[in-house]
């Protein structure tokens, strides 16, 4: 990379969707990937094959989770993204928010707590460390809004706004490890939020929907701050290469508006999904209190006419 903010790949085309969706970008993620396909397809037909049913909305969303990651950094989008710094930001927002939401709709854990066999008494199997790990005081820290919703707003402002973006943009390894904490972020701030998988802090749906809502104005006003900028504000975007036939503010105030944008969108998502896991786990819990009346024969409310009629029957 040239140190004085050109970018890794100086020989870029113009940039058009058709090439844009070539394969051509990350191979670690393009493994990584493969991987959490057939590892979640294995669970999957574990369950169906002993009878157990495993909901196919779920795996849909995963599949499409980690489509989103292929289109992101496995394509010619990734190449694009090392010198134009919209093209970065639409990568950013697809790891830290839409990957994140999709994956964790397909509850992998619960799929690998279910998948996983016994290793039986005494012995510790991978099914075995999982539960220990989720019981873990590390996951109660990590998966925790005191700690989630800061290092949310860090990875914006404390990654973009030092030299630590461009430092890291100037090798593969370090653009590599970049991406891989936007996910993590995304995934350890949207996790408790979604409420699929088990985990230790699992507030209320209204806890939740503030969790989720926190965050979202430091986003938006990270966004507006590009845009308003009068100068580029990104050591690596401030050159772009010429056969591009871009200007770098005008890349960057693009930039700030997907930044934006994105903040609101995966937003109304999530909150759509909380509505309706809300009202799923009304009508469930209502199930139950019918059951349990059913088994007692309504024994509270003939406990309590009867409490009645003894008011009653002193009155008179």
């Amino acid at each position: 990379m040239d140190h004085g903010g050109h970018g890794m790949m100086m020989d870029l085309p113009p940039f058009t969707l058709s090439r844009g969706l070539e394969f051509g970008g990350d191979p670690f993620f393009l493994v990584g990937c493969v991987l959490a396909l057939g590892l979640y397809g294995w669970g999957a037909i574990r369950l169906w094959r002993r009878g157990d049913a495993w909901p196919v909305g779920r795996v849909v969303s995963f599949v499409l989770g980690v489509l989103t990651i292929v289109i992101a950094m496995c394509t010619k989008l990734n190449d694009y993204g090392m010198v134009m710094f919209s093209v970065h930001m639409v990568q950013h927002m697809i790891i830290s928010m839409v990957s994140p939401i999709l994956l964790l709709m397909g509850a992998p854990v619960t799929l690998a707590l279910r998948a996983l066999p016994a290793a039986g008494r005494g012995r510790k199997g991978p099914r075995e460390l999982l539960v220990a790990l989720l019981h873990s005081r590390y996951m109660r820290v990590i998966t925790h809004p005191a700690f989630t919703i800061p290092l949310f707003i860090a990875s914006l402002y404390g990654l973009y706004f030092t030299p630590l973006f461009d430092f890291l943009m100037e090798s593969k390894t370090g653009h590599i490890a970049m991406m891989v904490h936007f996910l993590a972020v995304g995934l350890v701030f949207f996790w408790p939020i979604m409420g699929v998988d088990p985990g230790p802090h699992r507030p209320g749906y209204v806890m939740r929907m503030l969790e989720l809502f926190a965050g979202m104005p430091f986003h938006a006003f990270f966004g507006i701050a590009l845009m308003m900028a009068t100068e580029p504000m990104i050591g690596t975007y401030q050159h772009p290469p010429a056969s591009l036939g871009i200007d770098a503010l005008s890349d960057q105030t693009w930039a700030g508006g997907i930044a934006w944008a994105f903040s609101e969108i995966p937003s109304v998502i999530v909150l759509v999904a909380l509505v309706h896991q809300w009202y799923k786990s009304e009508e469930r819990q209502a199930r139950r209190i019918d059951r349990t009346a059913d088994r007692d024969g309504d024994q509270e409310l003939a406990a309590y006419n009867a409490y009645l009629a003894s008011l009653q029957s002193r009155g008179n």
